[in-house]
């Protein structure tokens, strides 16, 4: 299945701006940190909601004030589930986010997901070596590829080992931001879905690895809908495709992403899908990652 109904989700307590991560992370900006961890919560809180309304099964999990964890609320980088009842967990580019695999979250996916396989790929931590979950891979479960944007946090060694544990194929490249710097997760500039991806191909400058791309999605029957750098600024990248528990598709993306899209791209993609805009201003400022960020699938 590309999709699932349930999702886990971390409530953060000490949410903020990470300079750890802000090395790499252009998308994190300075100047929105006064309530940082108030605002962070209201929009968390409004966020479970509207997917519980939508008839999605949201797990909660609830942060720790020790050890420090201001990232915690972007579960889906530590972390994936698979439906054959792997749970993979990934090595981790700043040394605070490798404290978000905490015991209590995993007893927590424990009673949610039924946890057939472990594939533990920190020891990479050791080389460092890192590769972020679901942040820096695009799955295509449903034919087993991986797409993802070479990074200091996606390396191409991690990601052949996870390829090769997991029966999946890589389509690898790199993808730069308008200031020529690599961009630090595949999903803010790439989400494939059942019937449509949305890229910014733009941010991938060498034209073989952009058409790699583009026949991988067309030959497994994706619709490419081609954001702009402007667009992949406000998120319209990081969107995730859900199900609700009546089988209907759901597309989350934040409301700032959503508004960046076009009439034509929003009548595509509503055309298929129930589409969900939480405001996640807050959040999107300080941690640098929007609504797919903040869903870790639960299969």
């Amino acid at each position: 299945m590309q999709t699932t109904d349930k999702v886990f989700m971390v409530k953060p307590v000490r949410f903020g701006f990470n300079p750890q991560t802000a090395a790499n992370n252009a998308f994190q900006r300075e100047g929105f940190e006064e309530k940082a961890q108030e605002n962070a919560s209201r929009e968390f809180s409004a966020y479970v909601s509207l997917l519980r309304a939508n008839k999605i099964d949201v797990v909660v999990a609830e942060d720790t004030e020790v050890p420090y964890t201001p990232d915690s609320i972007f579960p889906n980088n530590w972390f994936s589930t698979h439906e054959d009842g792997t749970l993979v967990l990934y090595p981790m580019f700043a040394l605070n986010r490798r404290n978000e695999r905490k015991s209590e979250f995993l007893d927590v996916i424990r009673r949610n997901f039924e946890v057939r396989r472990l594939v533990d790929l920190t020891w990479w931590e050791t080389e460092n070596l890192f590769l972020e979950g679901t942040g820096s891979m695009i799955l295509d479960r449903e034919n087993k590829i991986a797409y993802a944007g070479r990074s200091p946090r996606t390396n191409d060694k991690v990601l052949a080992d996870f390829c090769k544990q997991m029966g999946y194929t890589a389509v690898v490249f790199d993808a730069y931001d308008q200031g020529g710097e690599l961009i630090y997760h595949t999903n803010v500039m790439m989400s494939v879905g059942t019937k449509f991806s949305v890229i910014c191909l733009s941010a991938i400058t060498d034209l073989q690895q952009r058409k790699q791309v583009v026949e991988s999605l067309q030959a497994t029957g994706k619709t490419i809908i081609d954001i702009s750098f402007e667009q992949m600024s406000s998120f319209a990248g990081n969107m995730l495709e859900l199900k609700n528990r009546d089988g209907k598709p759901i597309l989350v993306m934040s409301s700032s992403a959503r508004k960046s899209l076009t009439a034509e791209q929003t009548k595509q993609l509503s055309g298929y899908y129930k589409l969900l805009s939480p405001g996640l201003e807050y959040i999107e400022n300080n941690g640098g990652g929007s609504a797919r960020c903040m869903l870790a699938e639960i299969y």
